[in-house]
């Protein structure tokens, strides 16, 4: 649990204990009959997490929360019990215990926004009325990374900034001049035996508002490009932050992937995708060696709501076994290779969670790259998260098998 990480900041208690609590998650034993303390319930629901015995730690934290627990133990207990919430699909009580905790015991935004554990919650209509209440209030919301963009931009390049000092020194230099030149140019027009020659002078006015209109061209056109990069980092980072739900049915956002997969991500109309997913699996020995990571986006699929039906109409699922000895040997044949591949698709595909979030940045990515909106596209990542290219249609997967090196190659090694 990522909120293990957390144990120096919420779990570590003062020294008006008898012992420190280092490590939570590991060192935790679960408390002895009648000696039950705000402290042990949190450790020891923490222990339980770990195991993923959810339900378990989520009666431990709200124990915790019932035995007069102090500030920063109630602080840790409800903040643990709103990453239980999370990973039940709990999205209001996880928001209720983050709302206590932020406005009663000092928790940090900040927290919220960097958890794993909280990645699906974070996809929630839960979160974007916390992080309003939270701007509202005065709490840094995450927007504080926008300030850091242009240290990033200056970073990606350095000498922006001795660029506009010239074009500024430079086009202040020209106007200067071109204001001495001015009255001399008027001079020149009006003649006289002390009149300065009048083609000189015009040339050198001319210089002079030439110098000032491409200095002034260059200095705007170095700003629309820093906006651009500002804008790509900012897709960079949201698309960083995109939920995904992996097979043990644990959310994960994209920056836990880096240096693990290489997703690529097919969006379009239902049966487009499902037809590339197909095609796909002619190669999946090969694109599972480059660690390839098909990301599904069905255009609209955030509109749709999912029905699921419950109680006595509901239709229960068969269970998948082997046939028997006594069945053909082709009919088992093929249900071992079933089976085999349902372990393989473990590692080849993965859902999104919020399909709204998604559909919004591939617009954004598509209007960036003059691509119009909604049009069916694919999306091939790098290790290190970044954009590698992009397409119109759904991708040639035999061109991506020779593009892409084996995991264990030194160009991949070097795209980490």
């Amino acid at each position: 649990m990522a909120a293990c990480a957390l144990n120096q900041r919420l779990i570590c208690f003062s020294n008006s204990y008898s012992r420190t609590v280092t490590n939570p998650c590991s060192t935790c034993l679960p408390p002895k009959a009648n000696t039950q303390t705000a402290e042990s319930c949190v450790s020891l629901g923490l222990s339980l997490f770990s195991k993923g015995r959810v339900k378990d730690a989520l009666v431990q934290f709200e124990t915790a929360l019932d035995l007069d627990p102090t500030p920063r133990e109630a602080q840790a207990a409800l903040y643990n019990k709103a990453c239980c919430h999370a990973y039940l699909r709990e999205g209001k009580k996880a928001a209720d215990c983050l709302r206590t905790a932020l406005a009663e015991y000092n928790l940090k935004f900040g927290t919220i926004l960097n958890d794993p554990d909280l990645a699906s919650f974070r996809a929630l209509p839960e979160f974007k009325e916390l992080q309003e209440e939270a701007r509202l209030g005065g709490e840094d919301i995450g927007y504080g990374f926008r300030r850091d963009l242009k240290l990033i931009s200056e970073v990606q390049a350095p000498f922006r900034g001795v660029r506009r000092f010239f074009y500024i020194a430079f086009s202040a230099a020209a106007g200067i001049s071109l204001l001495f030149t001015i009255p001399r140019l008027f001079r020149a027009i009006k003649g006289g035996g002390d009149a300065p020659d009048l083609w000189e002078t015009a040339g050198n006015a001319a210089i002079n508002l030439g110098g000032i209109i491409v200095l002034v061209a260059l200095f705007l056109w170095d700003n629309k490009k820093e906006e651009e990069q500002l804008a790509q980092i900012t897709r960079d980072e949201t698309l960083s932050r995109l939920p995904l739900r992996l097979s043990t049915n644990r959310v994960v956002e994209l920056v836990q992937l880096r240096d693990t997969v290489r997703p690529v991500i097919l969006a379009g109309e239902k049966e487009i995708v499902s037809l590339a997913m197909q095609k796909a699996e002619r190669f999946r020995t090969e694109l599972l060696r480059r660690g390839v990571l098909l990301v599904p986006v069905i255009w609209g699929e955030s509109r749709v709501p999912e029905v699921e039906k419950k109680g006595f109409g509901a239709r229960q699922k068969a269970a998948v076994s082997l046939p028997s000895i006594g069945e053909d040997f082709e009919k088992r044949t093929q249900s071992v290779i079933a089976k085999s591949k349902l372990k393989a698709e473990i590692r080849f595909r993965a859902e999104v969670v919020s399909p709204a979030e998604w559909e919004r940045w591939i617009r954004d990515q598509q209007k960036s790259e003059g691509v119009t909106p909604g049009e069916d596209v694919y999306i091939i990542l790098r290790l290190d998260g970044r954009v590698r290219r992009s397409g119109k249609g759904m991708p040639d997967w035999l061109q991506i098998v020779n593009e892409l090196p084996p995991m264990e190659a030194f160009l991949s090694k070097l795209e980490r």
